[in-house]
């Protein structure tokens, strides 16, 4: 018996430290974390975390993983001096899953508001309980009893909570009966029921509605309401005869809403009633929209989706053979009054939502500060509060703010937000010490493990690195032909039709001013509408592009059209400028034009009485949450519609600072009668521009612009008077016009492709004849690529020196460094490999092509106040950066699945040697990924701890990362398990991996709801798009496999 229990234990243990666990575990884990997320984009974060995140069979899989981490330490005896690096990998990895358990079972956080001046010790949890109180006597005196748990319901998932006590031997049930979340009190209509009114107001900011009920007296924010029960003081509604009156203690007035009529009424005057009118009294606003309906009261979903305030929970109580049913209302950071009702001689206090934790200590708010942009309203740079923490052992002033924390006694406060009137703060409070200190030991160990793995002994890539130079002595250079098409249409055709237009366009260029009287002007700074410090020739490059999507007009440059718009605006209405996309003949017919335009003028999309003919498509369009692509087409037309009226109309160009004003706002010339200009500068800026004007068209008869030119410096020395305090230097604005008027990213695609196709073309022709010429040109072609490279990190460095932020801080900024890091590293593994060479510069092209598709910006823009942290700086360039790795083993896998296909016997050992240096090559750029992704998005848990307290929060971006990283490592695992280990099965999945990291970069932004969405209803990448990858993954995985067995079959 005792040997028949040792061998079951045994076998256990084997299969718990089992490479077979291992890879199931490290598929599980990914797949239920890829499952949460879109279960939290399709129902709520809450069901997510129901469901997966907080469910004990997913606690024990992370468990699992962190035994069997242990159990290969001793498996592979990973206690070895030339192993360490591969010890703390897994030392690490226990220690951060042992450090997430401690955080989720004794960790907690909340917020805390407080308002100027005011002190508070008490902090909102952040978790949710269920409150009961419970009160009765016991020998005669009235005790308590308290049961308290933290508790997550969902209407979305199957609830269930039953709480089994007694009080003095008097036993009682509490059961879960059902949720509604986003619940509001409202009217259930019943034939039967009684008449209410409902009276609806915002004095909050939020909407509510109130119901009146026939017969009784309510108090709505302090003030009465009666329905057919006239009171005095109150104010009174009646109904007579199917007509509804009104009577008031206070005089006011009211407005219709239907043709915004004003009237007025006055105190104890009765009038008729107004329905669908607002009604204002001193310091109250209400309407009543409809008559009186008759139903019963009850709870009910609440019709605004957008602004969730509070939930229902409803349970049932019973008490010596006595049950009643009670609601209460709460939720996440609510904190309410308990409901009373007595059952079975017990009275119960009844709560649910969060609940006040005490500290230690207090904090006092001594103000709150709130930085905004330049001439900016609500555009925050930066915001922090100025606390002072009041401690029976010490007393100290601190400063709070984006990623400055305060961390005292274990407790971590972060700047979250703050109140709309900027007169209080919401402070983010986390005490998690041991889960923090244990977590972070076990990142900076991943981070030493990341690193000594290259390096430090024996490793599987230093193995690999051995491998691949072996290979390369006796290596015979073959490259099989296969072709690259490239078909789409990158360019935008830039002519345009000539029917009707001709004397516009004559017009137009004999306005025009010269080329360097437009460059001057373009060198104006201008404020734009986030209060950004911009050169005017930006705003005309962005204008002319997205308007027209050309560079140039009829041979004007942007500055030219910018300043001939701004001279003559009323003839820029006629002139065919819109772009209009290919496809959508409705556009056109609409706009009565030709059906093959491709330039429409202004005028054309209102009728003659001004009317926007578009209007009615765009309602529809942005009304449904997924648009179709006619309806995407419309939102696109509409867009830039807008932006070339906000041209003509003037106001865009904000080149006149307010003098003395504390945001440093700038006006454009429509907008000088808005702000205080007094003396000559009110004299100054109503006539510079006209002035201006005035001498360009003197000039243009006379040639002589010298009183233009000064016109031009007066402008600017006005700007540096009243805005120097955000002006740029001149070598910024400088340096952003050239970089406008190069646009290095947009033609380093075209560059990128050609160099790289015809790399691939003179490999080709090396493998049929080796020829010295051939070798030149192969090398020209490297260098050229090498150039282009150079000049592709040339221009992030000079768009982070305008920005003043690191050049990955949006969709379009991170592609281009993705490009970048893509070649980066193709040119590092192309010393060994001419092909990874040529494979990365045509990826880079295409990933450089979608950068430049419509539904990316590539405009700068301010930097949001939590993304100004050297956290983040560090750890966007890492973890962006690792997906050139990625991708690089992706297209070398596509690469060696056709080299598999083109196999037969002459050639097998040929193929053999160039496949096996792919497989090589492939493995050591994935590994190079897998550490990238891995300390990148770990680095990212640090900087949202340090930026609002939580180092992991399963925001979709951050989750699907870790999938990424468990995708690969299971991926780089495979060659531990029997089946798995082929280079066929490498290679295939190589390919199929880089679907998660689409998923991350790509899904997440534009399909999934969280913190790092960019334009979640903006999906470019259908699922027919990914069912079509796939299919022709799997055919060509199909077609390569017989040839692979038969001629290649080999292991890792």
């Amino acid at each position: 018996m005792l040997c028949f229990n040792y061998r079951m234990q045994k076998k256990f243990l084997d299969y718990l430290f089992s490479n077979k666990l291992t890879a199931i575990l490290f598929l599980a884990f990914p797949i239920a974390m890829g499952i949460g997320t879109f279960l939290e984009s399709f129902y709520s974060t809450t069901a997510a975390k129901i469901w997966i995140y907080n469910a004990r069979w997913f606690e024990l899989i992370m468990f699992l993983l962190m035994l069997n981490f242990f159990g290969n330490i001793i498996k592979y005896r990973l206690l070895k001096k030339d192993k360490w690096a591969v010890l703390l990998i897994h030392i690490s990895l226990i220690l951060i899953i042992l450090g997430a358990f401690i955080t989720r079972y004794f960790g907690y956080e909340g917020v805390m508001p407080i308002r100027e001046g005011d002190q508070s010790n008490k902090i909102i949890s952040e978790k949710t309980y269920l409150t009961v109180l419970v009160d009765g006597k016991v020998n005669g005196l009235i005790k308590r009893k308290k049961l308290i748990n933290d508790v997550l319901f969902s209407e979305h998932t199957s609830n269930s909570l039953k709480w089994d006590q007694d009080f003095n031997k008097k036993k009682f049930t509490i059961n879960y009966v059902n949720y509604i979340e986003n619940a509001v009190e409202g009217l259930i209509l019943d034939p039967k029921g009684d008449r209410f009114l409902k009276i609806v107001e915002a004095s909050d900011g939020n909407r509510n509605e109130h119901f009146v009920k026939e017969g009784d007296v309510s108090s709505i924010k302090n003030i009465l309401f009666t329905l057919n029960n006239p009171i005095e003081g109150a104010i009174n509604i009646r109904s007579e005869l199917g007509l509804y009156y009104i009577e008031s203690p206070f005089s006011g007035t009211y407005t219709r809403m239907v043709d915004q009529y004003t009237g007025n009424f006055f105190e104890d005057d009765e009038q008729e009633l107004e329905f669908r009118s607002l009604y204002s009294i001193p310091n109250f606003q209400f309407v009543i929209p409809d008559p009186p309906l008759r139903g019963n009261l009850g709870v009910i979903k609440s019709a605004d989706e957008q602004s969730k305030k509070q939930d229902a929970l409803f349970l049932s109580v019973t008490s010596e053979g006595e049950t009643k049913d009670v609601t209460v209302f709460g939720g996440k950071g609510l904190v309410y009054d308990p409901i009373n009702l007595k059952v079975g001689g017990l009275d119960f206090y009844i709560s649910y939502g969060s609940i006040f934790l005490d500290l230690p200590f207090t904090v006092k708010l001594n103000d709150f500060v709130a930085n905004k942009y330049p001439g900016t309203e609500k555009s925050y740079s930066s915001f922090e509060s100025k606390v002072s923490v009041i401690d029976q052992s010490k007393s100290f002033d601190y400063n709070i703010y984006m990623n400055n924390i305060l961390d005292y006694r274990g407790f971590r406060f972060f700047q979250a937000s703050f109140d709309p009137d900027e007169k209080g703060t919401v402070l983010s409070v986390n005490h998690d010490l041991a889960g923090t200190t244990i977590t972070y030991i076990g990142y900076i160990l991943l981070y030493l493990s990341m690193c000594g793995i290259f390096f430090i002994g024996r490793t599987r890539f230093k193995t690999l690195s051995k491998s691949l130079s072996k290979l390369s002595k006796k290596k015979f250079t073959l490259f099989l032909f296969f072709s690259f098409l490239y078909t789409g249409n990158s360019q935008i055709n830039h002519e345009n039709s000539q029917n009707s237009k001709i004397n516009f366009d004559s017009l137009i260029k004999v306005t025009a001013f010269p080329d360097d009287q437009a460059n001057k002007f373009g060198s104006l700074v201008i404020q734009d509408l986030g209060g950004r410090m911009k050169p005017a020739n930006t705003f005309s490059s962005e204008l002319l592009r997205k308007v027209s999507k050309r560079d140039v007009f009829n041979g004007l440059s942007s500055d030219q059209v910018l300043l001939s718009i701004t001279n003559n605006p009323s003839l820029w209405y006629n002139v065919p400028i819109i772009y209009l996309k290919r496809g959508n003949d409705s556009i056109r017919r609409i706009a009565g034009i030709n059906e093959k335009d491709k330039y429409a003028p202004l005028v054309s999309f209102f009728d003659s009485q001004g009317n926007y003919k578009i209007s009615k498509q765009l309602e529809d369009a942005y009304r449904t949450q997924t648009p179709n692509q006619f309806q995407k087409d419309f939102i696109e037309l509409d867009r830039r519609v807008n932006l070339l009226y906000s041209a003509l109309e003037g106001k865009v160009l904000r080149i006149f600072p307010v003098p003395n004003d504390s945001s440093n706002k700038w006006v454009s010339f429509p907008e000088i009668d808005q702000e205080n200009f007094i003396g000559t500068d009110s004299l100054y800026v109503k006539n510079v521009l006209p002035l201006y004007f005035q001498a360009l068209r003197l000039g243009k008869i006379n040639g002589d612009f010298s009183q233009s030119d000064d016109l031009i410096e007066s402008l600017k020395g006005f700007q540096k008077k009243h805005g120097s305090q955000v002006l740029p230097s001149i070598s910024k604005i400088n340096a952003e016009i050239q970089y406008n008027k190069y646009d290095i990213f947009k033609k380093l695609f075209s560059y990128y492709l050609y160099s790289g196709l015809l790399l691939f073309i003179v490999l080709i022709f090396q493998i049929f004849k080796k020829n010295k010429y051939l070798n030149y040109l192969k090398n020209i072609l490297i260098g050229t690529i090498v150039f282009l490279f150079s000049l592709h990190t040339f221009g992030l460095f000079f768009r982070a020196f305008i920005s003043g932020h690191a050049p990955w801080s949006d969709a379009y900024e991170s592609m281009i460094y993705v490009s970048w890091a893509t070649l980066f590293f193709g040119l590092v593994f192309g010393r060994k490999s001419s092909l990874t060479i040529s494979a990365t510069t045509f990826v880079s092209s295409m990933i450089l092509m979608i950068a430049h598709w419509n539904w990316m910006d590539p405009s700068i823009a301010n930097l949001q106040p939590v993304l100004d942290s050297y956290w983040l700086m560090i750890h966007v360039a890492v973890i962006v950066g690792s997906y050139g790795p990625f991708t690089i083993s992706m297209i070398l896998g596509i690469v060696s699945l056709i080299l598999m296909l083109l196999a037969n016997k002459r050639n097998k050992e040929i193929l053999g040697v160039n496949i096996k240096e792919l497989v090589l090559i492939n493995e050591m750029s994935m590994t190079i990924g897998l550490v990238m992704l891995t300390i990148g998005n770990f680095l990212g848990g640090m900087w949202a701890n340090e930026s609002w307290g939580r180092y992991w929060g399963w925001d979709p971006k951050e989750t699907w990362a870790l999938i990424s990283i468990m995708v690969y490592a299971f991926v780089l695992h495979m060659r531990l398990i029997p089946g798995l280990k082929s280079n066929f099965a490498f290679t295939v999945a190589s390919i199929l991996s880089f679907g998660s990291i689409i998923m991350t970069y790509f899904g997440v932004n534009f399909y999934l709801a969280g913190l790092h969405s960019y334009a979640k209803d903006d999906q470019e990448i259908s699922v027919i798009f990914i069912g079509i990858s796939l299919s022709l993954i799997m055919i060509l995985s199909l077609l390569a496999y017989p040839k692979y067995r038969n001629y290649l079959k080999n292991n890792r």
